[in-house]
């Protein structure tokens, strides 16, 4: 933020924004993925949702690596677009639906959160790049693909079985 306001004043202040938005969508993740897997009846969309959480928690790990070396904190906000994609998940682990049609319902969710989770990292990867901070926008790029394969694999799985089976 700017050095004595809340103000957006630079493309810094707005970097910074931006990954604390994603540090906390990525925590509030952490704590949800558990609960999609548990929901999800299919095999592969099971082991999907518990390879994410790894993953996710690596994603973690990296955002916190870039708030240490640009001498930032990442805490003390709050990612209100994950949480209202993370109800509507929780939302569906409730649904009164088959076991075949709540997993199609738990991809389209983890879908959504997935393409939110794309923008911001492909943002946050240009800001990063456009302000000389190269080292953070390799890691940022690096959760971008990771997530990108994850929408790929969801949508894979979707579109070869689970689609099918809820029909």
């Amino acid at each position: 933020m700017g050095l004595f306001s809340d103000k957006l004043t630079t493309l810094d202040d707005l970097l910074h924004e931006q990954l604390r938005d994603l540090y906390s969508a990525e925590t509030q993740l952490v704590k949800a993925l558990p609960d999609m897997a548990d929901a999800a009846k299919d095999a592969r969309l099971k082991q999907a949702f518990q390879s994410h959480l790894q993953e996710t928690k690596n994603q973690v790990a990296r955002l916190e690596q870039i708030g240490h070396d640009m001498k930032f904190d990442l805490t003390g906000h709050t990612c209100k677009a994950m949480e209202g994609l993370l109800k509507e998940g929780k939302d569906m682990i409730h649904e009164d639906a088959s076991d075949e049609v709540k997993d199609a319902g738990l991809i389209a969710s983890a879908q959504r959160v997935e393409h939110y989770e794309i923008s911001g990292y492909g943002t946050a990867a240009h800001y990063a790049e456009r302000l000389g901070h190269g080292a953070a926008a390799g890691l940022l790029r690096q959760t971008l693909a990771e997530e990108q394969s994850a929408d790929t694999k969801l949508n894979d799985l979707a579109k070869s079985t689970i689609n099918q089976k809820a029909m």
